[in-house]
């Protein structure tokens, strides 16, 4: 009997591999709940963790699943979690390595600790410089990592993206902290929450200006290319800054209220030395479910009206290929 069960089991399992699609979506990404579930996957913080050669070895499982050639023995479930590895370390336009700091996975550590810094230096100028910096580097390189890198762009323009969004920062922050000195202390609590949405409108644009300049790579539902957009690229590049804004906004709106009731406390005016460590750890928990929510905001695939692009790339579109083309697609990065 026990053979017989097993017997069914290879069979199932030897069907469910032959009609696997590497590539499809685990879960309808249509939906928000859909999305969700997939950045919550990608963006497990874990996979940070794990060496260059696990993840190599998620890449050539998932290479060898695409060329039809998958080693005898592998599972729907190692299949899963190679995807898993490869969707969260693998930029999915170029297919190489993303750098450790610069990939999703890595939001929840790297952004807790600079989040929480910045909320609790937050009255010096000295401090507010310095951690805004800090905060503008880390924002430059992931905005770099996580680009559409079909539109590739320039040192200098890297330079010059990373200099305008530190100085926005720096000047809105240092600003507001000098403006809010006889405000109530609530309010200077939130300058650096202003300090970062605005880079944020900043940053994210000047780094990826060459998908602006040039226009960002359109396909049909089928990955067909069919030219370059400059309004899918605005679009994308819009969504993306709502969804970092978003990433960020509940750590750092609800958080200093928490802190300044916290902080009338006799106990806790006996730990500041506990302070910064208390709010990095509590901007963590924030952030363990901003991250993969402000993701899922927009669909990653994005789509486009064929009616809404440039009337050159839409007379181009409807005269190879009439009304068969009602929408366009394309990677607005993340």
């Amino acid at each position: 009997m026990d053979n017989y069960l097993g017997q069914i089991r290879q069979r199932q399992d030897r069907m469910a591999l032959s009609s696997f699609d590497i590539d499809a979506p685990r879960w309808d990404q249509s939906t928000f709940m859909g999305r969700l579930k997939n950045f919550f996957n990608i963006t497990d913080c874990r996979t940070a963790l794990l060496p260059d050669a696990k993840l190599d070895e998620a890449k050539v499982l998932v290479e060898s699943c695409r060329a039809g050639t998958l080693p005898p023995g592998t599972t729907v479930e190692q299949l899963h979690y190679a995807k898993k590895l490869y969707d969260s370390a693998f930029h999915p336009d170029t297919g190489d390595r993303m750098n450790l700091i610069g990939r999703m996975s890595f939001q929840v550590p790297g952004g807790m600790a600079i989040t929480g810094f910045m909320l609790q230096f937050y009255r010096t100028v000295p401090a507010v410089v310095f951690w805004q910096w800090v905060n503008q580097s880390f924002n430059a390189l992931v905005n770099y990592t996580n680009r559409n890198a079909a539109s590739p762009i320039t040192p200098k323009q890297i330079g010059v993206a990373y200099v305008t969004a530190t100085t926005t920062a720096l000047a809105t922050a240092v600003g507001l902290n000098l403006y809010t000195k006889k405000a109530p202390p609530l309010v200077a609590r939130w300058v650096p929450f202003a300090a970062v949405a605005a880079a944020n409108c900043v940053n994210i644009p000047m780094m990826r200006q060459q998908e602006i300049l040039s226009g960002i790579a359109v396909t049909d539902e089928n990955g067909n290319k069919l030219g370059h957009s400059q309004r899918a690229a605005v679009k994308g590049i819009t969504q993306v800054v709502i969804s970092r804004v978003t990433m960020a906004a509940p750590g750092m709106i609800i958080l200093p209220i928490i802190m300044q009731r916290m902080e009338k406390y006799k106990w806790m005016q006996r730990i500041t030395y506990l302070h910064g460590p208390l709010q990095v750890m509590m901007v963590g928990v924030f952030l363990v479910f901003m991250v993969p929510a402000a993701c899922s905001l927009f669909p990653q695939r994005c789509s486009m009206a064929v009616a809404n692009l440039e009337p050159e790339l839409r007379n181009s579109i409807v005269s190879q290929y009439g009304e068969g083309v009602r929408y366009v697609y394309f990677n607005k990065g993340l």
